[in-house]
C-alpha cells in the first residue's frame, strides 16, 4: 500500500522527524475568539435562516469565513510551524448532531483541510522568493484533525445504569470514517486523533483509518494525542499513561503524544515517561499553562517556551507544539527553541507481551506465571452461570472481584452456554466490568467459541484485552480474516492448535500446527509474535486411555519447543481439564494442577486459567501424594493411575513430624536472655513463645520492642560494626527479629491509640532506572533495619520521578540511590539533578560496586546543594544516618563538603597532569604480533551452540570463593580466610550455609544456568573487528585504545591487537584460507532463578540473600567452565591445557575473556552485539535493559581471544579525538557515545 506522495519520492514527516524536532501549531479556538464573531459571521449568507444557533461551532467557519481560517494557518507557518492542524474538531456526525449540521460532515473536512493545504501552498511559495537560493527549505504538513467527540463509549450516560452507553463503537467508525474521507479528499498530509480522553473512542478511530486505507489504497501516517486530566497521570476513563500507550500501540502510528487539560510543567513527568517507553516518534501541546480564575490562559510565549525546551534538553520529544490558549507568539518562541536541539532518538525497546485494562500489563522474562482468572466462565462456575441467567449482574461483579482479589492478573469472561443470549449477556457484563475501576484495571480475555460473541466483546473494551480464540479449524482464509480483525481491535490472540485434521494431541501434530500458524500470522499478517499466545492443549489424563497418558508430557515439551522455536510467543492453557478424570477428588485434583504448573512453568508456561482455590503449593504436598501425582502427569509408570486412585481416599490422615534433639540449655536462661541470645545468635525456633512470654512483664508491647529487642539488635549493630559479627550474622538475627516484630504487630495495633511508633528516621532505597541488581541494597536494608530505621524499598529500575515523588510523599530523612553498572552512575547524577531542580532537601546517599567517593564528590555532589554521600558498604550506613542526624550534624555535613572540595581539587589537578597521547600516536603504538608466524587455529565446532542446562554439581567446583565471601562483605581471599584470628569461624559457618544451599538449589532445581556461545571468522580493521559468516561480514565489534603516554617499548593496546588485521588476512587468503583466518569467540551464560521456588523464602532474608548471591557465583563459574571447554574442546586451541584449578581461577591459561563494562572494553552497549549475533534473547531468554543490563542479573557475557600474547589491561581516560572517532564508528552521536564513556572521559 503507497503512503500519499511515495511515487513523487517527495520528503515525508518521518524524514524530517528524524532529523530535527518539528513545530505544531497552536490553537485554533483561542485566534478565532480574538475575532469576537456574531452569530452572523457564523451563519454567512448559506446559514442564515438555519433553525439551530450556530455560534461558537467554530468548524463551520470553514464555510462561512475561509479567511479567518486561512488567515490563521498563515499566522502559525510564519511563526515556524512546520505542521498546521485542520479546523475540524468537531467535524463528526455526532458533535455536529448538536447544531443540526450532520449532513454538512463531508463538506466541512473536505473544506478544512483545503484552506489549510492552500495556506502551506501560499506560504510555500511566497518563502521560497527568499530562500530559493540557499536550497534550505523543507515542506510543511497538514494535520487533519479528529476531535473525540462529545460522547464517550467507555462511561455510562446514565446515573442510574453504569451499563448504558450513550455512543457504540460502531457509531464511532461509521463518524470517523466519514470525517476521515473528507479529510484526506481536502489534501490532509497526516491525520491526528487528538484530546483522547477515551481509548475506546480513539480505537474506534484507529479501526476506521484502518479499513478506509486499506479501500483506498493510501495510507497517511497517523499521530495519536492522549489527554492527561490531572496529577494522577489518568485519563477521564482511568487508564494510566502506560495503559493508553499499550492500548494504541497497535497501530503503526507515526507518534503519541499528550495535548491539552494541563500546562507544559503539568505534563513533564508524563511526557518523560511516555518518551522512555514509546516506539514512536512523541509529540507534546500543552496548554498554555493551567486557566486563571476567569477560565483564561495568560503564560507568556516566552514562559512556556522555557518549559517546552526542558522537553527538548532531556532528549523526550519529536513534535512540539501548543494547545487552548496558545498563539502565534507562542509558537514562535516555541520554534525558535527547537531549532537549538536534536530531536528525540526512538528507544530500542524490548518485545515484551503487553496487555491492558485501566493499568499495563507487561509480561517480562521475571514476571511469575500469570494467573487468568477462570471464575466469571459460565462454563467454569456454576454459581457465575445461575446469575448471569438470573441476570443477577451486580452478584455477578463480586465473581470477578473476587478473583482480582484473589491474585488474577488477567480476567477470563465467557458467555458460551446453550440457553444463554450469549451475545447479549457478554456486551451487557464487559460494559458492567468497565464501570468498576478494581476490577477494569486488569485485562481481560475474552472467551467463546462464537465469533459475533467475541467482536462485540471488543467493542466494549478500551485495554488491550485477549481474544481466546482462534484456530485452523476453518481453514487458513478464516484464521487469517479473523487474526486480522484482532490485530484491527487492538488485541492479542489466543491461538489454539486445532487445524483442518482437528485436535492436535500428540507432540508432533501440536509443533506441526504451532509452526504452521506461527508462520501464517508474522508472515501474511505481520501480527506481532508477543501478541501471539499459543494454548497446546491441556487435555485429561489417566482416564483410563492409554492414549491419554501422555498427554501431560506432550503439552511440556511442546511448551518448551515453542518457547525455543517461535521467538516472542506466549503459552498458555486451562488448567483444570488435566484432572477431569478426578472429579470429586478436590485432593487428588489440586495436587494434579500443582505437578503439572510446576513442571510446565519449568518449561516455558506463562499464564493459565487456574482457580487459585483449586491449587496446593507444590512444596507442600505430602511426598506420597506428590509421588503418585508425577508419576501420572509425567506418565512415569503404567500403574500410576490406579495408584493414585486407590491412595486418594486415605489423604486425610495426619503426617508424622520429625524431631530434632538439639542442645538447648540457654532455653534455661530468664526470658529477656533468651530473647537476647536468640537474636545475636540467629536462632528463630522459640523466638514467638519466648516473646508472648516476654510480654507479661510489660504494660505495652512497644516496649518489649524497644527494650530487649532493640537492646539485642543494638549489640548485633555494635558487634557487626567492630567486626567482631559478620553481615551473614545480622542477616540471620534480622530474621529473628522480623518474626518477633511480626508476632508483637496485632498488640501493638491494639494498645497504639493511633500513635506512630517512633523510628530512628526514614530511608527511602532504590537501584536506580536501568539497573536490576539489589543483593547490596537488600542487604543494607536488612542492617539498617536492624538499627531501628523505617526502610521505604521502592526495587530495581526505579525512575528519579518516582524516587522523588516518594521521599516527597513520605516525608523521607533520606534518599539511598544504589547501582552496579556503570551506565548507573549517570542516572544517579541524574537523580541528582532532578532533586535539586525540585528543589527538594534531602541527604542523598549512594552505595554499590562502581559507586565512589571520588565519583560522588566530582560529578554528583555538584549537582545537588543539599549533602551527598558515598557509603562504602553496609557496616558504613549506620554510622552515617546517624551522623546525619544527630546532634553535630551540622559539623559532619560541613566535614563532607570540605572532604569533598578537597577530592575535587586533587581529581582536577591530576587530570590536568594525566599525560594523554593523541589517537593517532596511540594506534602507531599497537602490540604489533608478528602474524606470519602465528598458527592459528580454527574451531572444532563453528555454528551457535545452545546448552539449556549446566550441571549444578560439575559448576560447584568453578566457583571463586573469595568473590563469594566479597559479597558477604567479608574481605580475604579463600581458603586462607578460614585461618583468620578474627573472622575465620564466622567464614567456615558461611561456606558450610553456601553448601547447604547449594545442594537445595540443586535438589529444588531453584537455580538453572543456561548458555549460548559462538566461534565467528574474525578480522581487525583498525579499532573494530570484523566478523564473518560465510565469507559475508555480519557484524562489527568497537573497541577502544589506551592513550596514555608509556614508557619505550610499551604498547598503549586495543582488544583489536589480538586479532589478525584484514590487510594481512587478504595478503594470504589464497592460502589454506580456514588455518589462515583468525577467529573470535562471544557467550552469553545466566544463573536463571526458579521465581516461585524462591516464593518460599520471601520472609527469609538470610536465604534469599544468600541464594542470590550463590547464583552470581554460579554464573561467574559458567563462564568460567564454559571458556575452558571452549579452549580445550569447542575450538580446541589449548588441546593440552591441564592446568589446577586454582591456577585456571587466577586466569592462567592461553587467551582471555574479556567482557563489555569492564577496563579493557568499557562501554556497555557492546553488549547488544552479542546479543544479536548469538541469538541470547531467543535460545536462553537473557535480555537487556535500556541501560544494558543484564536480565537476569546473575548473567555474565563477553569475548574470547585466542592468542598467546592477548592480555587483560586498562583503556583508562581516552581523549576527545577518540571520543569522535568512537561515535563516528559506531554510528552514535557524540552526545550518545559520551553518555556511554563518561567514567573514561
Amino acid at each position: 500500500m503507497k503512503q500519499r506522495g511515495e511515487e513523487l519520492k517527495i520528503i515525508t514527516p518521518e524524514d524530517l522527524l528524524k532529523k530535527r524536532i518539528l513545530v505544531l501549531d497552536g490553537a485554533m479556538g483561542t485566534m478565532i475568539q480574538r475575532f469576537k464573531l456574531t452569530e452572523a459571521d457564523y451563519r454567512g449568507e448559506r446559514f442564515k435562516d438555519h433553525p439551530m444557533p450556530q455560534r461558537g461551532n467554530n468548524d463551520l467557519l470553514s464555510l462561512t469565513r475561509g479567511d479567518i481560517i486561512k488567515g490563521i494557518h498563515l499566522d502559525y507557518l510564519n511563526s515556524g510551524a512546520d505542521i498546521i492542524t485542520t479546523n475540524s474538531f468537531n467535524s463528526n456526525r455526532i458533535s455536529m448532531a448538536d447544531y443540526g449540521m450532520e449532513s454538512l460532515v463531508y463538506e466541512l473536512n473536505f473544506a478544512s483541510a483545503s484552506l489549510a493545504k492552500a495556506a502551506v501552498r501560499e506560504y510555500e511559495i511566497l518563502s521560497s522568493k527568499d530562500e530559493a537560493k540557499s536550497g534550505s527549505l523543507e515542506p510543511h504538513f497538514v494535520a487533519g484533525t479528529l476531535g473525540p467527540t462529545n460522547r464517550t463509549a467507555s462511561m455510562s450516560s446514565d446515573v442510574n445504569d453504569p451499563g448504558a452507553r450513550a455512543v457504540s463503537f460502531d457509531d464511532l467508525v461509521d463518524a470517523y470514517s466519514e470525517q476521515a474521507r473528507g479529510l484526506i479528499d481536502g489534501g490532509a498530509d497526516i491525520l491526528l486523533i487528538e484530546t483522547i480522553f477515551d481509548v475506546l473512542n480513539a480505537k474506534a478511530a484507529l479501526f476506521a483509518l484502518d479499513c478506509i486505507f486499506e479501500e483506498m489504497g493510501l495510507r497517511l501516517p497517523v499521530m495519536v494525542s492522549g489527554t492527561i486530566t490531572d496529577a494522577s497521570g489518568r485519563t477521564l476513563t482511568g487508564q494510566t499513561l502506560e495503559a493508553f500507550l499499550v492500548s494504541v500501540s497497535h497501530y503503526p502510528l507515526l507518534s503519541v503524544g499528550l495535548n491539552c487539560a494541563l500546562g507544559a510543567e503539568q505534563l513533564r513527568p508524563f511526557v518523560g515517561e511516555l518518551s522512555a517507553k514509546s516506539p514512536f516518534f512523541v509529540s507534546a501541546h500543552p496548554n498554555a499553562g493551567l486557566p486563571n480564575q476567569f477560565g483564561e490562559y495568560d503564560q507568556a510565549a516566552h514562559y512556556m517556551a522555557s518549559v517546552a525546551e526542558e522537553f527538548m534538553k532531556q532528549g523526550w520529544i519529536n513534535i512540539i507544539g501548543g494547545c487552548c490558549g496558545t498563539t502565534p507568539s507562542h509558537i514562535a518562541k516555541i520554534a525558535e527553541a527547537a531549532r537549538r536541539h536534536s530531536p528525540r532518538v526512538i528507544p530500542a525497546l524490548e518485545r515484551y507481551t503487553k496487555l491492558s485494562g485501566l493499568e499495563a500489563l507487561t509480561i517480562t522474562p521475571e514476571t511469575n506465571f500469570v494467573n487468568i482468572g477462570e471464575r466469571t466462565n459460565v462454563s467454569g462456575s456454576k454459581k457465575f452461570a445461575r446469575l448471569i441467567k438470573e441476570e443477577r449482574y451486580s452478584d455477578a461483579l463480586a465473581i470477578a472481584r473476587d478473583q482480582v482479589d484473589g491474585g488474577a492478573q488477567i480476567i477470563d469472561v465467557c458467555m458460551d452456554e446453550a440457553m444463554l443470549d450469549s451475545q447479549k449477556a457478554m456486551v451487557r457484563f464487559v460494559n458492567l466490568i468497565m464501570a468498576e475501576p478494581d476490577i477494569s484495571r486488569l485485562p481481560l480475555m475474552i472467551d467463546s467459541s462464537k465469533w459475533e460473541v467475541i467482536e462485540s466483546a471488543l467493542k466494549c473494551i478500551q485495554g488491550k484485552s485477549v481474544v481466546n480464540s482462534i484456530s485452523l479449524k476453518e481453514g487458513e482464509e478464516v484464521f487469517l480474516e479473523r487474526a486480522k480483525t484482532i490485530r484491527r481491535f487492538g488485541a492479542a490472540a489466543v491461538v489454539m492448535l486445532f487445524d483442518e485434521k482437528g485436535q492436535a494431541d500428540t507432540f508432533a501434530r501440536r509443533i506441526e500446527v504451532a509452526q504452521r500458524c506461527y508462520s501464517l500470522l508474522t508472515e501474511k499478517l505481520n501480527f506481532p509474535p508477543e501478541d501471539i499466545i499459543f494454548d497446546p492443549n491441556v487435555l485429561a489424563v489417566a482416564t483410563g486411555i492409554e492414549e491419554h497418558n501422555n498427554y501431560a508430557v506432550d503439552f511440556i515439551k511442546t511448551t518448551s519447543w515453542i518457547k525455543q522455536n517461535l521467538p516472542y510467543a506466549k503459552v498458555s492453557g486451562g488448567i483444570s481439564n488435566l484432572s477431569f478424570s478426578f472429579r470429586g477428588m478436590d485432593t487428588v485434583r489440586e495436587a494434579m494442577h500443582s505437578v503439572f504448573l510446576y513442571h510446565a512453568i519449568k518449561a516455558g508456561l506463562d499464564m493459565g486459567i487456574v482457580n487459585p482455590g483449586m491449587l496446593q503449593v507444590y512444596s507442600e504436598i505430602p511426598p506420597d501424594l506428590l509421588t503418585l501425582t508425577e508419576d501420572v502427569v509425567l506418565n512415569r509408570r503404567k500403574d500410576a493411575t490406579d495408584r493414585l486412585v486407590s491412595v486418594g481416599e486415605n489423604l486425610a490422615k495426619g503426617r508424622g513430624a520429625l524431631l530434632i534433639s538439639k542442645d538447648l540449655d540457654w532455653r534455661k536462661l530468664p526470658v529477656k536472655e533468651r530473647i537476647k541470645h536468640a537474636l545475636i545468635r540467629g536462632l528463630d525456633e522459640f523466638i514467638e513463645e519466648d516473646v508472648e512470654e516476654a510480654r507479661s512483664l510489660y504494660k505495652r508491647s512497644i516496649e518489649l520492642i524497644e527494650g530487649p529487642l532493640m537492646g539485642g539488635m543494638n549489640e548485633v549493630g555494635d558487634l557487626f560494626g567492630s567486626g567482631k559479627m559478620f553481615l551473614p550474622q545480622v542477616v540471620k538475627s534480622a530474621r529473628v527479629m522480623k518474626k518477633a516484630v511480626t508476632r508483637l504487630a496485632p498488640y501493638i495495633e491494639l494498645e497504639s491509640n493511633g500513635e506512630e511508633n517512633k523510628s530512628a528516621g526514614k530511608l527511602l532505597l532504590a537501584t536506580v532506572k536501568g539497573d536490576v541488581h539489589d543483593i547490596g541494597k537488600n542487604i543494607v536494608s536488612v542492617v539498617l533495619s536492624c538499627n531501628n530505621y523505617k526502610i521505604i524499598d521502592l526495587g530495581v529500575m526505579v525512575s528519579a520521578e518516582k524516587i522523588i515523588d516518594t521521599a516527597i510523599d513520605e516525608n523521607v530523612d533520606f534518599i539511598g540511590l544504589s547501582g552496579l553498572i556503570t551506565p548507573s552512575l549517570e542516572e544517579m547524577v541524574h537523580v541528582a539533578s532532578e532533586l535539586e531542580r525540585r528543589g527538594v532537601k534531602i541527604p542523598l546517599l549512594v552505595g554499590g560496586a562502581t559507586t565512589s567517593e571520588i565519583h560522588a564528590a566530582v560529578k554528583i555532589a555538584p549537582k545537588y546543594s543539599c549533602s551527598v554521600i558515598h557509603v562504602k558498604d553496609a557496616s558504613k550506613a549506620a554510622g552515617v544516618l546517624s551522623s546525619l542526624k544527630g546532634a553535630n550534624s551540622l559539623d559532619y555535613k560541613s566535614a563532607i563538603l570540605r572532604k569533598y572540595d578537597s577530592l575535587r581539587e586533587v581529581h582536577n589537578s591530576a587530570k590536568e597532569a594525566r599525560q594523554l597521547i593523541s589517537y593517532e600516536q596511540a594506534k602507531r603504538n599497537s602490540l604489533k604480533i608478528n602474524w606470519s608466524e602465528t598458527t592459528l587455529c580454527p574451531p572444532a565446532k563453528r555454528a551457535l551452540q545452545q546448552i539449556d542446562s549446566v550441571d549444578l554439581h560439575t559448576l560447584i567446583d568453578y566457583i571463586d570463593w573469595t568473590f563469594f565471601f566479597f559479597a558477604w562483605k567479608m574481605s580475604g581471599r579463600y581458603p586462607a580466610i578460614f585461618k583468620d584470628p578474627v573472622k575465620g569461624e564466622e567464614a567456615k559457618k558461611l561456606y558450610e550455609d553456601a553448601q547447604i544451599y547449594l545442594k537445595e538449589i540443586a535438589d529444588k532445581s531453584l537455580i538453572t544456568v543456561k548458555a549460548v556461545y559462538g566461534i565467528f571468522p574474525a578480522a581487525s580493521s583498525g579499532d573494530d573487528i570484523i566478523l564473518e559468516d560465510d565469507n559475508q561480514q555480519i557484524t562489527k565489534l568497537h573497541f577502544l585504545r589506551n592513550q596514555e603516554l608509556k614508557d619505550k617499548g610499551i604498547p598503549n593496546l586495543s582488544l583489536a591487537d589480538f586479532i589478525k588485521p584484514i590487510e594481512d588476512l587478504s595478503a594470504s587468503e589464497n592460502l589454506e584460507p580456514p588455518q589462515l583466518k583468525d577467529n573470535i569467540g562471544a557467550f552469553v551464560v545466566s544463573a536463571i532463578i526458579d521465581d516461585s521456588g524462591m516464593s518460599l523464602y520471601k520472609e527469609d532474608d538470610y536465604a534469599t540473600i544468600m541464594i542470590r548471591i550463590l547464583s552470581d557465583r554460579l554464573a561467574e563459574a559458567s563462564a568460567e567452565w564454559l571458556h575452558e571447554k571452549i579452549r580445550k574442546q569447542f575450538w580446541g586451541y589449548a588441546k593440552e591445557e591441564n592446568l589446577p584449578l586454582e591456577m585456571m581461577l587466577s586466569s592462567k591459561y592461553q587467551g582471555i575473556r574479556p567482557a563489555p563494562g569492564y577496563p579493557a572494553c568499557p562501554e556497555h552497549t557492546e553488549k547488544q552485539t552479542i546479543f544479536d549475533i548469538l541469538q541470547a534473547e531467543k535460545r536462553i531468554g537473557v535480555k537487556l535493559t535500556e541501560s544494558y543490563t543484564m536480565v537476569p542479573a546473575a548473567s555474565v557475557c563477553g569475548y574470547i581471544f585466542s592468542h598467546p600474547a592477548s592480555s587483560y589491561f586498562n583503556v583508562g581516560k581516552i581523549g576527545d579525538d577518540q571520543l569522535r572517532d568512537y561515535a563516528a564508528r559506531k554510528g552514535i552521536t557524540l552526545d550518545e557515545a559520551t553518555r556511554w564513556l563518561a567514567p573514561n572521559l
